[in-house]
């Protein structure tokens, strides 16, 4: 067994964070599975169970349990089968979602999601209070497009319940080829009723920066978005700011809003350039009580000639969580949006022999503040809602909206018709004659059959047409508010 990289380099969280079962080596006998041999363990696995000074002798309890199991129990099991249980009972008693046993072909979809491209609905997932749920989707991801948020809880996908599933289990079912539906059912905050998410499956790329120039209060402010910290992130930051500051920028929004976290050595490329004074960047707490300690600094001497911000969310974990607090405490950059996810935990990966993995919780973060988030979350400096609209939900695929109808259905399609300034009349989820007639007016700009029912078209186009919305610049009032704090303009 080794462990995949310097420990300090840990994983802070990944795209797919599983959290059901935590597994180590405790066995390996050559006992054959057939039923002539049920009661027989072989020597070497005698000796391991022995008290020796190789294995505890806690270990004695374990083999007792595994001898009877295999002597009397009614059906042939595998020894692979109670070494798979046994661990998972260990797990469970860490009460840890973030520490995790990956069989190897968990193990290599896992790995899959950091460096390449992979096929599914593309959204951070976690284990909380045994059922599923969103860490952040994927900016650009089908989740996204469907409208999945972080702190969603997935109950059932194409109508198979998760229910007592290990989170493995749960992303294989939400997983799949690209084309193919994931029907989700969600419960929600504040919403009384589970929702209907639809997603269509899709190639999920790992293209981690993206960067623009938008003019504000007549400034060119670089604006350079994270969507998860990976392998190349750090390279890729780099040279998009890099371009950007040959362009003239008089300031930067670095928008780690829904970045589920990543590799903890990219954000620290990152934080080496972007933190003043050597400031800086995070410290790691090992083992139980802190025994061990390690500071990680920036290598810049000056601030950069420019102003910075940081946007985040509640979709903004771990990695992000770092720089944020990074650029907060040791460059006194402020902080806008929403508060953040509360990951303050470092983990690692160890590789097995036959390629299955075991990531364990191994450290605990601290800002340079020495503040410990997990749990609680970064505060922004400056809080902004995005518009009612941004939380809109997918229209109903299985039915037509139409006069007279009422409920959370019309409701949300109100929101929807607000949202792109057609006024619905109400907000109250009755399908009225206003209601009707903004539906019409859509439908009229859209050159669709003007009947004033919200079918298939008219979803699929009201849809469309709010998410192209949402994607505007002037339409982010968070982005906006950062913008306003770069340029000097960003009042209280």
């Amino acid at each position: 067994m080794r462990w995949k990289g310097r420990t300090v380099l840990a994983l802070v969280l990944i795209s797919m964070v599983a959290s059901s079962f935590l597994t180590i080596a405790l066995m390996k006998t050559s006992a054959s599975a057939n039923t002539t041999q049920t009661g027989a363990l072989t020597a070497s696995t005698r000796a391991m169970f022995s008290g020796g000074s190789e294995y505890p002798q806690e270990f004695k309890k374990l083999y007792e349990a595994f001898t009877a199991i295999k002597k009397d129990y009614i059906q042939t099991v595998t020894n692979e089968q109670l070494v798979e249980g046994a661990i998972s009972g260990m797990v469970g008693a860490l009460e840890d979602p973030y520490s995790d046993y990956m069989d190897p072909k968990s193990a290599e979809e896992f790995t899959s999601t950091l460096h390449s491209t992979f096929q599914g609905i593309g959204t951070e997932v976690t284990m909380q209070n045994g059922r599923v749920t969103v860490v952040s989707p994927f900016k650009g991801s089908p989740a996204e497009r469907a409208g999945l948020r972080p702190n969603d809880q997935i109950l059932s996908v194409n109508g198979e319940s998760l229910e007592g599933l290990d989170l493995h289990e749960a992303v294989t079912k939400i997983r799949g080829p690209k084309g193919t539906k994931a029907v989700l059912k969600v419960v929600r905050a504040g919403v009384a009723e589970p929702l209907t998410i639809v997603c269509i499956r899709d190639d999920i790329p790992i293209e981690t920066v993206n960067s623009q120039i938008i003019e504000k209060n007549g400034v060119k402010v670089g604006v350079i978005g994270i969507t998860q910290f990976s392998t190349e992130t750090a390279k890729h930051f780099k040279e998009q700011l890099a371009a950007l500051e040959k362009k003239g920028i008089g300031g930067l929004v670095i928008d780690v809003r829904g970045n589920p976290g990543g590799y903890l050595l990219a954000v620290k490329e990152i934080g080496e350039v972007l933190v003043p004074k050597k400031g800086v960047i995070v410290a790691i707490e090992y083992g139980a009580g802190g025994q061990q300690k390690e500071e990680y600094r920036s290598t810049a001497d000056a601030a950069k000639p420019y102003p910075i911000s940081v946007l985040i969310n509640g979709g903004s974990a771990s990695a992000s969580e770092i720089l944020a607090g990074a650029l907060r405490d040791s460059g006194n950059y402020k902080l806008v949006g929403e508060k953040s996810f509360g990951k303050g935990t470092v983990q690692s990966t160890m590789e097995m022999t036959d390629k299955s993995q075991l990531k364990l919780t191994i450290a605990k973060w601290l800002t340079p503040s020495g503040e410990w988030i997990h749990q609680k979350g970064i505060e922004p400096d400056f809080k902004v809602a995005q518009p009612d609209y941004f939380n809109a939900t997918q229209l109903p695929a299985d039915k037509e909206l139409a006069r007279d109808m009422a409920g959370a259905d019309v409701k949300n399609l109100q929101l929807i018709l607000t949202g792109l300034k057609l006024s619905p009349g109400r907000d109250d989820g009755y399908f009225d004659e206003k209601t009707e007639q903004a539906v019409k007016q859509f439908q009229t700009a859209k050159k669709l059959p003007v009947t004033g029912k919200v079918d298939a078209a008219t979803r699929s186009q009201l849809e469309e047409s709010l998410r192209e919305t949402m994607r505007k610049p002037e339409n982010d009032l968070q982005l906006q508010k950062a913008l306003d704090v770069v340029t000097g303009k960003q009042g209280k």
